[in-house]
């Protein structure tokens, strides 16, 4: 049974700094490229950042400079370290893990940015 477990939201100043977290299990993890995505209220879900190994990241343009991802293959997880948040930031931030033509998601963490 495949799963994806985030963990590391909550409430941010604008400003702030968050680092989500994605266990994953299951899965061949480093065969996988993982990706974080959010869903803001009345929006569609959207895609932040993805990573297939080091050498291999994409950002929407956003968070370029201000959002990192990273892995770590033995223990199975992917991060999103984020800074320099700002309020229009605040959704649910789901950790996603696709190859081929297989694709999980997580349940999502909830990331609040407000003073």
């Amino acid at each position: 049974q495949v799963q994806l477990v985030e963990s590391g939201g909550g409430l941010a100043q604008p400003g702030g700094s968050l680092r989500l977290s994605c266990a994953a299990s299951g899965i061949s993890f480093s065969t996988y490229a993982m990706a974080w995505y959010r869903q803001a209220p009345g929006k569609q879900r959207e895609l932040v950042a993805s990573m297939l190994s080091a050498s291999s990241t994409n950002y929407e343009d956003s968070v370029k400079d201000r959002f990192t991802i990273s892995r770590d293959n033995p223990k199975n997880t992917v991060y999103l370290q984020m800074n320099s948040l700002k309020p229009e930031e605040t959704a649910v931030y789901y950790c996603n893990a696709k190859r081929n033509w297989r694709e999980y998601w997580g349940q999502g963490t909830q990331v609040f940015v407000s003073s």
